[in-house]
């Protein structure tokens, strides 16, 4: 028998070695979760006898996801994109329920099994699919709105179906009653929470924050997510539909993201444990048993949600191209099937065989997601006619506003940024062409008589037909780096020599994009830090022409004075490659292997650390040469990256 302490750390090392693989395949690491739980499950290695322990700190897992879920639940936005919402996304949901008992029936099996299983089977993944929108800068698409929106009733119906589900398992002659007193239930905790429970919520949090404690604050978001779920069970109703109101009660409150932040280690590392726990339904033998059954389930849920998608789609007036992108990227299952899996296994709903070839099924179509995604642009272009027209359209839209131009700046993203810009070109009557994929936006800035059009800069077509080949330069004015590259990419195989202006967050960013070949990068944080500077030299009395001499001097060594910062225990983490270049002092002492040798014989360019400045009897060098000798006492102020820098530090004290 595995006692607790083994089997926690049995789980910990699992996940780790998988998800990492996962991570650095660009797999979701919740398919590297469920293959733990399959390796661990009875069913494989049965290195968990007892897992009910694990099952039950699981479940904490779903509710701290639907407390999120909750975070994310907004009256104000759901009122603005109420049509796609509510019309696009409760039909999508609703046909696929509807046809998946149909067919189920169809098939012989009993309505309330075909329902059980219809419910699993109509949600997408939130977490993979508005991860490719962002990356590919696709949210502000058509078909983006359309996905963002669908996602979004997904994951508020799986509410009521948790809700409803157990209902279902009840006696026939009980379920109207049942139905009716959990409906009675919800709708009176509801309505508590949107009439009484924002204005207390705000109150207590505003209470609790002022005590200034983190501690405490993290303890109060414990409390009201576990207590309100406690009390949704203790009402007869799920825990996780508790979790789900605690978190629409501070979605309101200025603490939101607060919270959001504090939670979110929580939620992530049970949610993990919930999804390993899933993966110990999987029997792999009954798997490789019933395999024709499982290919034809993945063919059948692919095509059913392909299907409802891009019908419900073309019936809100999406053109053909855009209805069959919306059900290319939402055909595949989701998450929360695992949610409602979990629920119907413990009610019995589905047939033991049924169970594992769903499952099996919803595993598979989530690793086909972002294959069917990287090919729908290719699909589209091969079974839409109309589609190349659309294309072509664009292209010319774009071609128009260019052809007569020479010497032009090309804007990739007309925001704010990219706005701003076009307003200090229009002042040295500096000719632009600015693409953007918000067509409201550029709509609007259109009519207003501003050069911009609708087209994905990342496309090689879109910047080829936008002048790229006559233009003096193009800037880069969004955030994204990713996109970005994809951008100088295309530059470069167009025209090698224009120079790019790239914009960067940080110096990672920064470094991303030099190497990609932009010719300028302007970092928000170094701009930022550069702007309060000259501003308070200047309200203190240090001559302007002084300023403008020292800022010149910052850009025209790409910044070299302010790279690396010293890092804090209140600063945010770096991310898992911690590969963001700081700032280290090193206190030289008497008897260290650096005291009497100079900064050259170090090497530390070997090791990618350089010597930002030497401080000696108070005295700061900046930028010292390497034949600065290093004595005892000195502090040396390094600049790299964490590991290199612990390593320059080790040789520098204690020798190699």
């Amino acid at each position: 028998m595995v006692n607790t302490l083994e089997l926690v750390l049995l789980l910990l090392a699992a996940a780790v070695l998988v998800v990492a693989i996962f991570r650095s395949l660009n797999l979701p690491p919740v398919l590297g979760y469920l293959l733990v739980g399959a390796l661990v499950g009875p069913h494989s290695f049965d290195l968990m006898q007892d897992e009910s322990g694990a099952r039950h700190l699981a479940e904490f897992g779903v509710v701290f996801l639907m407390f999120s879920i909750g975070l994310e639940f907004s009256l104000p936005r759901l009122f603005a994109m109420k049509r796609i919402v509510f019309g696009l996304g409760g039909l999508q949901v609703t046909a696929s329920l509807v046809l998946t008992t149909l067919i189920g029936a169809l098939l012989g099996w009993g309505w309330v099994e075909s329902f059980a299983l219809g419910s699993i089977v109509a949600t997408s993944s939130t977490a993979i699919l508005s991860k490719l929108l962002a990356d590919r800068l696709e949210l502000e698409s058509k078909h983006g709105q359309e996905i963002i929106g669908v996602l979004l009733f997904q994951d508020i119906a799986v509410v009521p179906l948790l809700i409803l589900l157990p209902a279902l398992s009840e006696p026939g002659e009980a379920l109207v009653g049942t139905l009716g007193l959990a409906a009675v239930k919800a709708a009176v905790m509801l309505a508590l929470v949107l009439v009484f429970g924002q204005r207390l919520m705000r109150a207590w949090f505003t209470l609790v924050a002022k005590r200034r404690s983190g501690e405490l604050f993290m303890l109060n978001v414990l409390l009201i997510t576990l207590g309100l779920a406690w009390l949704s069970e203790l009402a007869g109703l799920s825990l996780a539909l508790g979790a789900f109101l605690a978190g629409m009660l501070i979605s309101e409150t200025e603490y939101r993201y607060q919270v959001e932040e504090d939670i979110k280690p929580f939620r992530d590392v049970l949610l993990g444990l919930f999804f390993v726990t899933v993966g110990m339904f999987l029997d792999v033998r009954v798997i490789v048993t019933h395999l024709p059954g499982v290919i034809a389930m993945v063919v059948a849920l692919l095509t059913l949600k392909f299907a409802v998608a891009a019908g419900a789609s073309r019936l809100f007036g999406a053109t053909p191209g855009t209805a069959m992108r919306t059900g290319l990227w939402l055909c595949a299952g989701g998450e929360f099937g695992f949610v409602l899996i979990s629920l119907i296994d413990g009610l019995g709903l589905l047939a033991p065989a049924l169970m594992q070839i769903t499952v099996a099924s919803l595993v598979l179509s989530m690793l086909f997601a972002p294959l069917i995604v990287q090919v729908s642009d290719r699909l589209v272009m091969r079974f839409v006619a109309s589609e190349w027209l659309l294309r072509s359209m664009e292209l010319t839209r774009v071609a128009a506003e260019s052809m007569s131009t020479q010497g032009h700046i090309v804007i990739c993203g007309y925001g704010r940024s990219g706005q701003h810009l076009a307003r200090f070109l229009e002042q040295e009557d500096v000719r632009y062409v600015a693409l953007d994929l918000d067509p409201e936006r550029v709509r609007e800035a259109g009519a207003a008589g501003d050069t911009v059009v609708y087209g994905d800069a990342a496309r090689h077509e879109t910047l080829q037909a936008a002048g790229v080949s006559r233009a003096a330069a193009l800037v880069i004015s969004f955030s994204g780096v990713e996109a970005a590259l994809r951008v100088i990419h295309h530059v470069h195989a167009i025209r090698p020599d224009l120079p790019v202006i790239a914009r960067a967050l940080d110096e990672a960013e920064m470094a991303k994009l030099s190497e990609a070949g932009a010719a300028e990068v302007v970092t928000e944080a170094f701009e930022g830090s550069i702007m309060l500077a000259s501003h308070a030299l200047a309200l203190i009395g240090v001559p302007i022409n002084r300023v403008v001499r020292r800022i010149r001097m910052i850009r025209s060594e790409r910044y070299a004075l302010m790279r690396g910062v010293f890092h804090g225990a209140s600063d945010a983490p770096e991310g898992p490659d911690g590969k963001q270049l700081r700032l280290h002092s090193v206190i030289v002492p008497d008897g260290a292997r650096a005291v009497g040798r100079t900064i050259g014989e170090m090497d530390f360019p070997l090791m990618d650390v350089s010597v930002s400045a030497v401080r000696r009897r108070n005295i700061r060098g900046l930028s010292p040469g390497p034949e600065t000798q290093i004595l005892a006492g000195d502090v040396i102020v390094l600049l790299g990256e964490p590991a290199n820098l612990q390593l320059a530090e080790r040789r520098m004290l204690q020798g190699d």
